[in-house]
């Protein structure tokens, strides 16, 4: 299209007024409130911790793994271990009988070489033995190896001590605290990954060697911060907005645009858009971003708060005298603004089809 039709055309589109506007306030009803279930809390200026996030796996502590076998061939005349079965060191696991000759043959028994869980037995009664064979595996699960890969480019913020919150599917309604024990000496070049372990105590042994892990590791402490919980924050990254309790209307919530800093696993740092004391919606923010205007009237909210009547706009409404010649003006307006779109949307129609044949008139004198 030439540029003459294309600059006519938007010349005739700039002409049109624009009446699109994004409500900013929400208003219910008390049964639409209960229904959603809305939560709110006041935002605060708290201590604000930066963290960092990885996966990993739990994991046997070095050293806490014992394997038992036998110093003669033979074969087994009793096996007394059975799988899952917590021992003391020393107990009785194994009766050997020897291949040398006898009547009996001499046995010897295996015990335990430490306290623990046995994890593996792979002998059965009757079975030849060699000295070689691994016949039972006993493991110390008291205090477990949580293993976290942290990405390469953020282990630098790591350091001995620290804490982590860490979460296990297989318990999700469990966090277990450790502290970083220590920092991997090789990086995981294929992965690209940094090794961070934390000591998770495991006094009821419900956790399992093996089971993944999500970590939350503390690396700096900030405080004054303004605050709020993550679940009050929607929009996408441009977008970034909160509901508000409105301090006068009730069951209205104001939506208001926040900029915001840093996040962790629990709370978002709010940079400007809030004040301290702002009730902010948690439990239903995101149903209410889709909510429209509400299932209540701005003049309904107002006349109820205020305890006298208000125009559907929201302003005060006047004496019956002054509000009659009011409303024949605006009647009056309202005539003229329907006049005005109009004419606006002619011109453009106009415009457009003066453009169209012009370029053909030109277009056949070539």
């Amino acid at each position: 299209m030439p540029r003459f039709i294309r600059l006519a055309f938007i010349a005739g589109l700039l002409c049109l007024p624009s009446f699109a506007a994004e409500s900013t306030r929400v208003i219910l009803d008390e049964i639409s409130v209960k229904n959603l279930r809305l939560e709110t809390v006041e935002t605060e200026e708290a201590s604000f911790e930066e963290t960092i996030f990885s996966l990993g796996h739990l994991e046997i502590l070095p050293g806490r793994k014992a394997v038992v076998s036998s110093r003669i061939a033979g074969r087994a005349f009793s096996v007394l271990a059975l799988p899952d079965q917590q021992v003391e060191e020393g107990d009785e696991l194994v009766w050997v009988e020897s291949r040398q000759p006898g009547d009996p043959p001499p046995t010897i028994m295996l015990p335990a070489p430490m306290a623990g869980l046995i994890s593996k037995v792979d002998i059965s009664q009757g079975q030849p033995i060699t000295p070689d064979q691994a016949l039972i595996e006993i493991v110390d699960m008291e205090t477990l190896e949580a293993a976290a890969q942290v990405p390469e480019h953020l282990a630098g913020r790591l350091e001995k001590g620290q804490i982590a919150r860490i979460r296990l599917p297989a318990f999700p309604d469990k966090v277990f605290e450790a502290k970083l024990a220590h920092i991997g000496a090789y990086a995981d070049e294929k992965n690209g990954t940094v090794e961070a372990a934390f000591h998770l105590s495991n006094e009821d042994l419900l956790l399992r060697p093996g089971m993944r892990a999500e970590f939350t590791i503390v690396t700096r402490l900030r405080e004054g911060v303004t605050v709020i919980p993550s679940a009050a924050l929607q929009g996408d990254s441009i977008n970034r907005f909160v509901f508000v309790k409105d301090f006068e209307l009730a069951n209205a919530f104001v939506k208001a645009s926040v900029v915001i800093g840093q996040t962790n696993d629990t709370f978002v740092e709010v940079i400007s858009g809030l004040l301290p004391g702002d009730e902010v919606v948690t439990q239903g923010a995101y149903a209410l971003a889709f909510a429209g205007g509400g299932t209540t009237s701005l003049k309904e909210a107002l006349d109820a708060a205020h305890g006298h009547e208000h125009n559907e706009d929201g302003t005060e409404r006047k004496e019956s005298a002054a509000e009659d010649h009011d409303h024949d003006h605006e009647s009056e307006s309202s005539s003229w603004n329907e006049l005005t779109l109009l004419f606006a949307a002619s011109t453009a129609l106009l415009l457009v089809l003066l453009a169209l044949v012009s370029w053909k008139r030109n277009s056949s004198i070539s």
